[in-house]
């Protein structure tokens, strides 16, 4: 009986795990693509250049360069990202608690001006914010990206962080206004540990916006040995020839952090975006 009723499951749900096969193929091609020509040369790439070729062909001198050139740019975009990442959060977290727990007057028009800065792109800010590092003296550092980064990602931040502490009981902070817990205290052990899923989801997505930024890297830095990957990637393109196989070789090694990342982070991922739906 409980094979018959597999069974025809099986035959109704194939439609949609065809689909679902098609999907993974699709997202997959890419991988596959960069993996199979990182092995071949230029001569091997343009006569076969959607199947592999016999291992006793591949050229390992091709990630023998790719993990030369971009391990350098993965540190300092792992410094970058990692730094920016965890003081943007705890700067979110601490003018979330404000806006959320602290009523004063204008706050509301305070808010809300907040919230306009949400409409403005970042493309609009990047003349006045280069002359801005060049008077300070930042140009061509690292911190200029770690400070750009931790202004820039506030916004959104605050803006989810603000409704999900509004909607912890009331009872958690009179509690620890009780035992003596002052502001900060009533952050560290009644906030962090309530918002830990939607901070994960949100550190997930800052780190993503820290590690794809290009346009800011590509202003700020000169010096080659400061690059982050998004910028160090750009000058594997040859003037006049393409190595493809070393191209494709930086690419992959760039992908693998963040495969790695959504491997491990998936779950507290998804976590924080469900918990986040409960809570609006």
């Amino acid at each position: 009986m409980k094979s018959a009723v597999f069974s025809i499951r099986g035959r109704r749900d194939w439609p949609k795990h065809l689909i679902i096969l098609a999907f993974l193929s699709i997202e997959l091609f890419p991988l596959y693509m960069m993996f199979q020509v990182s092995f071949k040369d230029n001569a091997t790439f343009i006569r076969n250049p959607w199947l592999p070729t016999n291992p006793t062909f591949w050229h390992w001198e091709n990630w023998v360069f790719a993990v030369k050139l971009i391990l350098p740019y993965i540190a300092n975009t792992i410094f970058v990202a990692v730094t920016g990442t965890a003081a943007t959060l705890a700067f979110a977290v601490c003018a979330s608690y404000f806006f959320a727990r602290r009523r004063m007057p204008l706050s509301g028009l305070l808010w809300y001006a907040f919230l306009v800065l949400m409409l403005l792109p970042s493309v609009a800010n990047i003349v006045p914010l280069f002359t801005l590092l060049r008077e300070l003296s930042l140009l061509n550092t690292l911190s200029a990206l770690i400070i750009v980064s931790v202004a820039g990602g506030q916004v959104f931040n605050i803006f989810v962080l603000r409704g999900f502490i509004e909607d912890l009981p009331k009872d958690l902070f009179e509690a620890a206004e009780i035992d003596g817990a002052g502001h900060l205290q009533q952050v560290l052990h009644v906030v962090l540990p309530q918002c830990a899923p939607i901070l994960g989801t949100l550190g997930i997505l800052a780190f993503l916006g820290i590690w794809n930024d290009f346009l800011l890297p590509l202003i700020v830095l000169r010096d080659k040995q400061l690059f982050t990957l998004g910028v160090g990637l750009v000058y594997l393109d040859g003037e006049y020839v393409k190595q493809w196989g070393q191209i494709m070789a930086s690419y992959f090694l760039a992908a693998v952090p963040l495969i790695i990342l959504f491997l491990f982070s998936m779950r507290l991922f998804v976590r924080g975006l469900s918990q986040g739906a409960i809570k609006g």
